[in-house]
């Protein structure tokens, strides 16, 4: 199911009137050139795009304006030595939080498409009973996928989209299990607004076939959720029904 500016040029004035001087003077009017569009700063190196006090943390490549030109997302981590604790068992861990640039490949280098410098928590924070979800990214059909894989508990991913000029959210999926036994799967599509939710009727029965009961809602949300408008993934919400 289904996550910057346009480089336009304007042609000079032409010469409006050559024969200006044979006008009184009270008439003549100065004609003015129109002004330029602002030229995006690129770069040639997706790395200078990383602001003071970040570094790198994982990047991933593919097209995702659709100009058969090669993006490039970079996942930026911060650097702050104060966010460094030490952990009981795990020893001395970073718990500086992530975010995400987005460049365009361009003519002549690399444009910023979209930057988001913290919306996720550090890979260091507290599993509890079991390791904290890894985060990967990934640029499928110029679509842009953020997933949560969770072990042997399942994944969940947001699945976003280059349109309206911004990254909006159209598609969020998710998957649990417990082992090798499916409990449920949610598909959402934003675009659509179509929920659909299947429940493993017989999860509790490992030797039974998985059979599942299907739940689909009309969702009321109109207005897209933008990339750039997540303060943090975690306390996203994305005001889905329940499944009871």
């Amino acid at each position: 199911m289904f996550a910057l500016a346009f480089i336009t040029s304007c042609k000079q004035a032409k010469n409006v009137n050559n024969n200006s001087s044979m006008l009184p003077k009270d008439t003549v009017q100065t004609v003015s050139k129109p002004a330029t569009e602002p030229q995006p700063d690129l770069k040639t190196n997706p790395l200078e795009f990383i602001p003071n006090g970040y570094e790198l943390f994982s990047r991933t490549e593919g097209d995702l304006n659709k100009d058969g030109k090669t993006d490039v997302v970079l996942m930026i981590k911060a650097t702050d030595p104060k966010k460094w604790v030490d952990d009981e068992y795990r020893g001395r861990l970073n718990r500086n939080r992530r975010g995400l640039i987005i460049l365009f490949k361009r003519d002549g280098g690399y444009e910023l498409a979209a930057e988001n410098d913290e919306c996720f928590t550090s890979e260091n924070e507290d599993g509890c009973a079991y390791y904290p979800p890894e985060l990967s990214l990934s640029i499928q059909k110029n679509i842009l996928v953020l997933n949560y894989a969770y072990g042997r508990y399942g994944y969940w991913e947001y699945i976003f989209r280059y349109q309206n000029n911004d990254f909006e959210l159209i598609a969020y999926n998710s998957y649990s299990c417990r082992g090798g036994v499916t409990l449920g799967i949610t598909e959402v599509n934003f675009s659509t607004r179509t929920y659909v939710h299947k429940e493993n009727v017989n999860a509790d029965e490992e030797d039974e076939e998985e059979v599942f009961k299907v739940k689909t809602v009309k969702l009321k949300r109109k207005n897209l959720i933008k990339l750039t408008e997540i303060t943090d993934f975690d306390e996203l919400d994305l005001d889905l029904p329940n499944n009871d």
